[in-house]
C-alpha cells in the first residue's frame, strides 16, 4: 500500500480566500480621479494616485503573490484606461 501526504493545501486555501477578499476590496469606486488630460504631469500624478489606491485596497494581504499579481495587473489596467482617456479627451 502505497501512502502519500500532500501538503500546502492548507496554505492555497488561504491564498485563494485573500484573493477573493483582494477582488472584492477592488469592486466599485477605487479613488476619484480628476486630472488635465493636456498637463503630462497631471496624467502621472492620476495614475500614482490610482496606484496608490490599489495598493491601500490590497495591502491587507501584502505577502500573497497572487493577490500582488493581481494588483500589479490591476494597475496595469487602470494606467492604460488613464491614458487612453488623457488621449482622447486631448482630441
Amino acid at each position: 500500500m502505497l501512502n502519500v501526504k500532500i501538503t500546502g493545501l492548507d496554505k492555497l486555501q488561504r491564498q485563494l480566500d485573500e484573493v477573493q477578499r483582494a477582488l472584492q476590496s477592488l469592486h466599485g469606486t477605487i479613488t476619484t480621479l480628476k486630472f488635465d488630460p493636456a498637463d503630462p504631469k497631471g496624467v502621472e500624478a492620476a495614475i500614482r494616485q490610482m496606484e496608490a489606491a490599489v495598493d491601500e485596497k490590497t495591502a491587507p494581504y501584502r505577502g500573497n503573490e497572487l493577490v500582488s499579481k493581481l494588483a500589479q495587473a490591476s494597475k496595469d489596467k487602470f494606467r492604460e484606461q488613464i491614458l487612453e482617456r488623457a488621449s482622447a479627451q486631448k482630441g
